[in-house]
């Protein structure tokens, strides 16, 4: 961690849809019940859908995950007016992240807000995708009053969840079950729910500044809890989708020999494929490409870094020809600060703001950043979806 972020962090510690919806894991690891999805029911699941848009939402009124769901701070009034925002965006999806540490303080309470959260979203036609864990950013997140955005630092109190001592911690391993079966189970049923996201990034060394600050054991760990973590949500026979989104790496394909032991788990269980792609249009180009493979559907869950090459204008045109669900990063500019750029955490944006934003739609009156995005938006939802790409056959296994 830099310096001048541990200094911030040590002193703020002191302060303290538009359009309705039209009705095999590792040889060590013995599965208890439930069954991926085949790649028909995954494809017919998506064939009853619109073109999916929306964003990872956080309300603006909170800075991390924690904030959102707990009931000191829980703001369903931001939450409603921003989604009837998203709602005349055009979108009718949006990715929202849980938390494990606010599910244990408070179980019912946080299964009624969450229940709350869902009533409001369905009233605004946005059907979410909820993600149950996370491993980008602070890894050592404290469950009651968090800490105020730090100047000009891009997500500066976002926390991973489970926190890294927990994650090591196999006596943990039982709590982090009952959390994924209880959540999961009391919205299995759920049709406001779109997918289940079952975690973020787990091959993500923290990101930021905090890359240098993993344990030794977490990599061991989360290689051991995701297949279970998938497990342990299908157990609960859920009608939505599970996945985990791909997001590093060159080569995606069947058969890559570049994926990892954890990507490899994310493929194999994983009923929709999900990615993440911040580059160039020739690269989101190339890894849908990759994606085709599988014979699923694709879904990008986390895009727009406008000074990155991820513009509104170069992708999103791109994903619509493809079929592709779009879930960008950041809707409403608020506390968690994503308008600014990553590099915003070694030089942060003190003095002036970013020439051209990073994440985000929407100023805080509502209006958009950018016009033009919201044009493109709307006119790609009101235009028909090209047919179906034929279902490849997927590709035979390695019989390494």
């Amino acid at each position: 961690m830099s310096r001048l972020l541990k200094i911030a962090l040590a002193f703020a510690a002191l302060a303290s849809p538009a359009t309705s919806y039209s009705a095999a894991a590792p040889a060590a690891f013995v599965q208890d019940g439930g069954e991926r999805w085949s790649t028909a029911r995954a494809n017919e699941w998506y064939a009853r859908l619109p073109w999916l848009t929306g964003a990872n939402y956080i309300p603006a009124t909170a800075i991390n995950q924690l904030e959102m769901w707990q009931e000191a701070t829980w703001d369903p009034a931001t939450i409603d007016r921003e989604l009837a925002l998203a709602q005349q965006f055009g979108m009718n999806t949006m990715r929202v992240y849980l938390h494990d540490l606010a599910y244990e303080q408070d179980p019912e309470g946080f299964k009624r807000r969450l229940g709350e959260f869902l009533t409001i979203a369905a009233r605004h036609g946005i059907r979410p995708m909820l993600v149950l864990f996370d491993s980008c950013w602070d890894p050592d997140p404290v469950i009651g009053p968090q800490h105020r955005p730090i100047p000009g630092v891009h997500n500066s109190g976002w926390v991973q969840s489970p926190g890294r001592r927990d994650l090591v911690d196999r006596s943990q391993d039982a709590g982090f079950r009952r959390y994924v079966e209880d959540v999961v189970g009391s919205f299995a049923q759920d049709q406001r729910i779109i997918a289940w996201d079952i975690w973020n990034e787990p091959d993500n060394r923290g990101g930021g500044t905090y890359e240098d600050d993993q344990l030794a054991q977490e990599r061991e760990r989360i290689e051991y809890l995701l297949p279970r973590a998938f497990q342990w949500a299908r157990s609960r026979n859920p009608i939505q989708p599970l996945t985990s989104g791909l997001w590093i790496g060159d080569d995606w394909s069947p058969g890559s020999r570049t994926l990892n032991e954890i990507q490899r788990v994310q493929i194999r269980e994983s009923d929709i494929i999900t990615f993440h792609d911040y580059n160039w249009p020739e690269s989101f180009e190339r890894r849908v490409a990759q994606l085709r493979g599988y014979g699923r559907p694709i879904i990008c869950t986390e895009w727009l870094a406008r000074s990155n090459g991820s513009t509104v204008d170069a992708v999103l045109p791109i994903a619509h020809r493809e079929r592709v669900g779009m879930i960008n990063w950041g809707f409403v500019q608020g506390d968690i600060q994503t308008h600014l750029p990553w590099e915003s955490w070694e030089r942060p944006y003190t003095t002036q703001q970013p020439t051209v934003w990073f994440h985000d739609l929407l100023r805080p009156d509502g209006t958009p950043y950018r016009a033009r995005e919201a044009e493109i938006f709307r006119r790609l939802r009101a235009q028909p979806l090209p047919p179906p790409r034929p279902t490849p056959r997927p590709a035979r296994r390695s019989r390494r």
